[in-house]
């Protein structure tokens, strides 16, 4: 069955809230609440609402000239997207060729708000963990690729991303249960460039992750192996599977302009 053929996932109010925004063009940059109405076929009340909620929720800005246009907010989905698209496809085939080396899951993730959305799963299947798949997020203080862009954040930046309810999700024996315990592994990631989970996720579940950077040097993204932790200890993965992980990475930042 198609996606278009899913009536039955089909959430109304958020199909009006798209119908809305694509409205929204080069051609057409800012509406009124009272031109909507016609253009998407709805009613004035409801139009109303809807466009209440994406200016609430930071998609729409409100001119004083009381027109609407698209808001920050929607500026950076797109661009994330974009970057999105670029970054798999120069991605997936050294992360393949890692899957390939070391017979491990390989993951490929970004940082969004303070969860890490992953983009490339390449899954061992004797790897027992929760049911992780492309599109899935999970919480970025407890997985080795999130705390490689929240070690790059400042103060600010960290403390804005990072509250007392990035810690309250299901996690394994060994998480930090808050930002001040993780702060000196934070920064010594930062010095050391790579970043390890010790059943932090998971019970049983270890990762070693490296960074993937932008053209400017930025954190763009993180990549990792994930292991069972039966096979596998702390040690034996910093010195075999460290540097498999960190050469891909290179590669990938290489492809994207990183010239460090």
């Amino acid at each position: 069955m198609t996606a278009r053929g899913r009536t039955g996932y089909r959430v109304e109010a958020l199909a009006k809230g798209l119908r809305i925004l694509s409205l929204f063009t080069e051609q057409r940059p800012t509406w009124r609440v009272s031109d909507i109405g016609p253009a998407v076929g709805m009613p004035l009340p409801t139009v109303y609402r809807v466009v209440m909620t994406l200016t609430a929720e930071g998609y729409l800005d409100h001119l004083p000239t009381g027109d609407y246009r698209p808001a920050e907010r929607v500026l950076t989905l797109g661009t994330s997207a974009l970057r999105g698209l670029d970054l798999v496809e120069a991605a997936t085939p050294h992360l393949q060729r890692l899957a390939a080396a070391t017979g491990e899951t390989v993951d490929l993730a970004v940082l969004t708000g303070d969860q890490v959305l992953y983009l490339v799963r390449l899954r061992n299947a004797d790897l027992v963990t929760a049911n992780i798949q492309v599109g899935s997020t999970l919480p970025a203080v407890h997985t080795s690729i999130g705390k490689l862009p929240l070690a790059h954040l400042d103060d600010a930046g960290l403390e804005e991303r990072v509250s007392a309810d990035s810690f309250a999700f299901n996690h394994g024996p060994n998480a930090k249960l808050s930002l001040d315990e993780l702060r000196d592994e934070l920064t010594k990631i930062r010095q050391d460039g790579w970043a390890m989970q010790d059943e932090e996720l998971a019970y049983g579940l270890r990762a070693v992750a490296a960074p993937v950077r932008g053209a400017d040097g930025s954190v763009v993204a993180g990549a990792n192996l994930a292991v069972q932790s039966r096979d596998w200890s702390s040690q034996r993965i910093v010195r075999e599977l460290r540097p498999l992980v960190t050469a891909a990475c290179d590669d990938i930042s290489a492809i994207l302009g990183f010239a460090g």
